[in-house]
């Protein structure tokens, strides 16, 4: 499993952002996708779960109504739209391939700093 995250940025609150999950070494389409994060200090947090078709998502109560996850198929690529963004949303995030709770990491993540 390789996944490569990229798109993190510092930006000011209320700003958006898109975050991408290159995967490769693995049948990205026949997987569910999730988005993690680890805020400085804290352990690691799920965000979001998609399933192989993209036709199910779910989201953590913190990033409900202004994340949004997606998938391309064709591309192998995992994103995570995140609008609105908060200083509590300052973390490393990650993606993953499995479910919310049985997933594999495979990536070094990318960094997400949110201030003002």
């Amino acid at each position: 499993v390789q996944l490569v995250e990229s798109g993190g940025a510092s930006v000011q609150p209320g700003w958006s952002l898109r975050l991408s999950c290159a995967a490769s070494g693995f049948p990205f389409r026949f997987s569910d996708m999730n988005w993690r994060r680890q805020a400085p200090g804290k352990g690691l947090e799920w965000v979001s779960t998609i399933n192989e078709s993209g036709g199910y998502t779910n989201y953590a109560d913190s990033v409900k109504g202004r994340f949004t996850i997606s998938r391309d198929n064709a591309k192998n690529t995992l994103f995570l739209t995140m609008n609105s963004l908060k200083t509590e949303d300052t973390a490393v995030y990650f993606c993953a391939t499995g479910s919310r709770y049985d997933f594999t990491l495979g990536g070094q993540g990318t960094q997400v700093t949110v201030s003002s």
